[in-house]
This record gives structure tokens, sequence and C-alpha cells, in this order.
């Protein structure tokens, strides 16, 4: 496995919805991808062994015919209808090779879970894959979406050129999967996007879009926009009214981008981008949905 050239093969693009996903970012992405490839469900784990109800309850929702019916919260991989075959003028050359995993944070029975989709992996002769996350973040929305790339296997980091976390700390199911992959010897690789924690309660399509660009440059996929950018502009118009009509947040939001600027260089970028991330997973992951009850959008966490 040490010949094999990240991406060369079969990739599993991944992400999880929950304590990986500020802004629904990461499986923002991932669902755009899902729309564009002509993909199918291969395999789906069974919720009753991974998911509390309680912690990811089931929601109802009405199909297309308007009946109610149960969704249960689940993780789904999808590969390529038929090897080979894309829809036309869409993606690039390497998409019938592109496979995904979506689905929600599993609650339990991690390594049970992970022993399960390995094996989907290696059924499917997986050689690589890439994991994107998003993390709240002390970043101005009106700045580009600052993303850190990562990998824990010295030949992606020399192919790629990209750099090894040295975080230590509380970890995520992104970071189980990675390890339980690498120690299989699957090549893998990780994306995460800052997003702006004063608007947590939001989606954040400009995360997206940062993540779907850095995407595009590893997997040899071109990736259509569609309304993405319509959207993530309305986004940023959106907070700039809010910070409007607010003089502390406007002061705050000023303040970071400050601080941006002041490393707005590729060098400083990428060194600060880690640092925050490792800020991040040092507090346990701020929970996209939210903060401390009461707690306003906007304001600086501790």
């Amino acid at each position: 496995m040490s010949e094999t050239q990240f991406g060369s093969g079969r990739l599993l693009v991944v992400a999880f919805e929950g304590w990986n996903d500020a802004g629904e970012a990461a499986s923002g992405a991932v669902r755009t991808l899902k729309e564009l490839l002509d993909l199918y469900p291969i395999a789906e784990v069974d919720p009753e062994d991974y998911f509390d109800y309680q912690f990811n309850r089931p929601s109802v929702a009405a199909d297309e015919e308007g009946n109610r019916e149960l969704v249960w919260p689940g993780v789904t991989v999808y590969g390529p209808t038929r090897p080979h075959t894309v829809r036309a003028t869409e993606v690039g050359d390497n998409s019938s090779n592109i496979y995904l995993l979506l689905g929600t944070e599993p609650s339990r029975g991690w390594k049970t879970f992970t022993r399960e989709i390995l094996d989907v992996m290696e059924t499917n002769e997986i050689t690589s894959i890439v994991f994107l996350g998003a993390m709240l973040a002390d970043v101005p929305h009106s700045r580009p979406i600052s993303v850190f790339t990562s990998s824990e296997n010295a030949a992606v980091r020399a192919q790629l050129g990209v750099e090894r976390s040295g975080y230590e700390g509380p970890v995520g199911i992104l970071s189980v999967l990675g390890d339980a992959a690498e120690k299989a010897g699957i090549l893998t690789m990780s994306i995460w996007a800052s997003v702006p924690h004063y608007v947590h309660n939001a989606p954040s399509p400009k995360a997206t879009l940062a993540l779907l660009d850095k995407l595009e440059e590893i997997i040899d996929v071109v990736i259509p926009r569609g309304d993405l950018v319509t959207e993530a502009a309305a986004w940023e118009s959106g907070i700039d009214a809010l910070a409007g009509d607010d003089d502390d947040m406007a002061s705050y939001i000023e303040q970071l981008e400050q601080a941006r600027d002041t490393v707005d260089s590729p060098e400083a970028s990428g060194e600060a981008i880690a640092q925050e991330f490792e800020r991040y997973l040092r507090r346990g992951g701020d929970k996209p949905d939210g903060g401390a009850a009461g707690e306003e959008p906007w304001r600086p966490k501790d």
C-alpha cells in the first residue's frame, strides 16, 4: 500500500452530522457531491446498534405522496451505479471512482461501527479516504473561510503537501475511523473548515463552498457549485445586516477581521488554522447547534 498514490484508486469522501459538522458545512459538501454523481446506497448501518434515540431522535416528514413517515438517524455508504459511467459534462474523469459516506455521528458502539465500515471499504476496494469536517472558530464571516488540511500518513503529506496535526485530546468518529483505516492500509487525509461561532445556529454555505474548493483540488472531480455561490453571498449579506443593527456585534467582527488580516499569508494562516483547530478540540468541540442556554449568537466564547 505504501506505493499507492492517494486518490489513484477508489476514494471515499466522508462526512458526519453533529460534532464534526459546524454550520452543516461538511455534510452539505457531501450532499452536493451526491446530487452530482450517479450513486446509489451500497451499505447502511442498523440504527438500533449505534444510536441513542434520546440524543439523536428520529424525525417525521412527508414523502413525495404526502404521507407522513419516520426518518431514523443512520449512516449510508453510496457507490457508483455503473462503474466508469458518469453524468456527462458535470464531473471529471475520476468521478466513477468516488464513493460517499454520509450520516449522523454514532452515539455508541464506535469500535463495532468502525469495523463494519472497514468491511464495506474492503469489499468495495477503497484505497483512499477524505474526511470532511467543520468547527466553530473565532473567525470573521466577511473573509475567506479558513481551511486546514492534514494527514497522519507521511506519503500522503509528501504527495499533497499537507500537514500533520499535533493535536492531543478528545476526538470524534472521524479520528477513530481514520486511525483504523490507516492501520488497515487505507490512505487518509482530512479537510476542516472554520465556521464563525457567532452564527452557529444557521447552515454555512460559504464554508461548504470552501470545502468543495479544496476537495476539487484533491480528487480530480469538477464540482459545479449550483446555487451555493448565491446562497453564500446571501448568508454573508444577512450577517452584515445583523451586524449593522448591533454595535457590539459589529465591533467584535471588526476585531476578528483585524486579527485575520494580520495572519493572512499562506505561511501564517496555515499555522493559525492549525492552532485554532487544536483549541477547538481541546475545549470539547462546541456543538454546531448552539452554545450555552440563553447565549447570544454573536457573543464571543470564553
